[in-house]
């Protein structure tokens, strides 16, 4: 079985081709390839399959082996696999994810697609809530883009202890569901800082959603303008927003190929 490892700003996942068949047991595999000793290496699987509606459809599953509705930074990698693979020769198109389609536009330099923006929706920002974890009190805004999040702000996340709070927070009572977690610090009104804790992944360099996450709940409290950079480890993200509707902004790249022996 062959595969494609791709990140974006660092958030990696193994990619498949399921056009035509897919690999039995999907969750189990995933567990298996992201295993970054005895496996792949990576935050998850995303298989590529037909399009429900759209062009083409994305199937992501967690490194836990759990199902993920949306991935911001794997969505982008989707386009640029099915454009530098020929699969589409379009630079507008459709991907359909469990969080409902999504649209992107592609940039392309030399035949590849290097820079994808993707039309992620509306965000839905519930009410601030108080929330204790870890012996600590926060303030958590719950954010829908597709999948949950709780946004907490802070004067600084380089401090924060989020191998140790996420797993904590992920599960609060008080939060929908299981919840990503995004600490934020608002540099000024155009640069926002966030570091996050992925449900069923843990800590990761970057989360797409998330950034949107972030971005929505500090537009929402008159924190920062329309158009922001959302600076995380892996690097940044161009965040806009168009009437309702959130724009994320990013580099998506092809880290190797292989082949996978058969167990």
């Amino acid at each position: 079985m062959r595969f494609t490892k791709m990140e974006g700003l660092g958030n990696d996942y193994i990619y498949l081709n399921c056009l035509e068949k897919s690999p039995p047991n999907l969750p189990e595999l995933a567990v298996r390839l992201s295993d970054r000793h005895f496996g792949v290496g990576g935050d998850g699987i995303i298989c590529i399959k037909p399009g429900r509606t759209g062009d083409f459809t994305m199937e992501m599953y967690n490194a836990d082996g759990s199902r993920g509705a949306m991935c911001g930074n794997g969505i982008r990698c989707v386009g640029k696999y099915v454009y530098d693979k020929g699969l589409t020769r379009k630079r507008c198109l459709t991907i359909d994810t469990d969080a409902g389609p999504r649209r992107l536009e592609l940039t392309v330099s030399a035949g590849k697609a290097t820079w994808i923006r993707v039309d992620m929706g509306e965000a839905k920002v519930g009410e601030e809530r108080e929330l204790e974890a870890g012996g600590m009190c926060f303030r958590a805004v719950p954010v829908d883009v597709g999948n949950p999040h709780a946004v907490i702000f802070s004067p600084s996340v380089e401090t924060v202890e989020l191998e140790r709070l996420g797993p904590l927070l992920e599960q609060h009572p008080g939060l929908p569901e299981r919840s990503n977690v995004e600490f934020t610090a608002v540099e000024d009104a155009r640069t926002l800082s966030v570091r996050v804790w992925e449900r069923g992944s843990g800590v990761t360099l970057a989360c797409g959603t998330g950034a949107c996450a972030a971005f929505a709940a500090a537009w929402r409290r008159g924190l920062c303008e329309s158009r922001v950079r959302v600076q995380l480890p892996g690097g940044a993200l161009t965040l806009e927003r168009e009437e309702r509707t959130l724009y994320l902004g990013g580099p998506a790249r092809t880290v190797f190929e292989g082949e996978l022996e058969p167990e």
